[in-house]
């Protein structure tokens, strides 16, 4: 794992897009193709931003996953999101391959073994993920399964992400806020051949310390990261503010 620390949250999303854009690269030069994991969420505007401006990415040549998705939540929400996928990135890139987005309105079984099917074909080469104000990964809320081997599970929402996403604007009530959600597990996570992890704003500076500096733990979800060695993690000054021992 390698930590970079910016001045701000533009030039953190700058850093990690334009690195993101150069693993994809390689990737297709290399294979063919690329399968990638996209995150969503404020904490991603900017790499994403960054990602679509990329140049000499074949795009008709990458597959793309995502991390989560609300049960029951109708993808004409705001909080959708899928709706944030086909949004900010799936409208302003060319067509891709394929983008497999996770369906929380159909039957939920149903629609992880479908997920699992897919994503068992696809190795992916560069996954971009953040972390939550709890620490979590994807959904995977604290104590989170380190141990499950499905690539995609049913997870229950902890009150903290619950307030989290109210607290970002994407719902008008904390009752509004899904109890559970489709979450790509740790360990489908973990298989990603790179993880870009982007991690901006000072409300993110517990769970950025906790993951940094506590030993691995599922009570600190994101601290596995600590085991990935081609993991990056995107901080900026504020995000990384109560890490010690820490420079740009």
């Amino acid at each position: 794992m390698d930590i970079k620390i910016y001045k701000s949250a533009s030039e953190l999303g700058k850093a990690a897009g334009i690195a993101a854009g150069k693993l994809i690269r390689e990737e297709i030069k290399k294979n063919g193709t690329a399968n990638i994991i996209l995150a969503t969420g404020t904490s991603q505007f900017e790499t994403l931003n960054q990602l679509i401006r990329e140049q000499d990415i074949d795009w008709s040549k990458v597959v793309m996953f995502h991390l989560d998705e609300y049960i029951g939540l109708p993808i004409t929400h705001n909080a959708s999101f899928r709706k944030y996928l086909k949004d900010r990135f799936l409208s302003k890139v060319p067509a891709l391959n394929a983008a497999h987005l996770i369906n929380g309105e159909a039957n939920t079984k149903a629609e992880c073994a479908r997920l699992n099917d897919l994503i068992s074909k696809h190795p992916i080469s560069v996954a971009l993920v953040g972390i939550g104000e709890n620490a979590h990964l994807a959904f995977n809320d604290p104590p989170a399964d380190f141990d499950v081997e499905d690539p995609y599970i049913v997870v229950d929402l902890d009150s903290e992400c619950r307030q989290q996403q109210f607290n970002e604007g994407w719902f008008k009530s904390i009752d509004d806020v899904p109890k559970q959600a489709i979450s790509m597990s740790v360990k489908q996570i973990l298989k990603s051949k790179n993880i870009i992890c982007s991690v901006p704003d000072e409300r993110k500076a517990i769970a950025v310390r906790n993951t940094l500096q506590s030993p691995i733990t599922n009570l600190y979800p994101a601290s596995i990261l600590q085991s990935h060695d081609n993991c990056v993690i995107y901080l900026d000054e504020y995000s990384s503010a109560l890490s010690s021992a820490m420079s740009s």
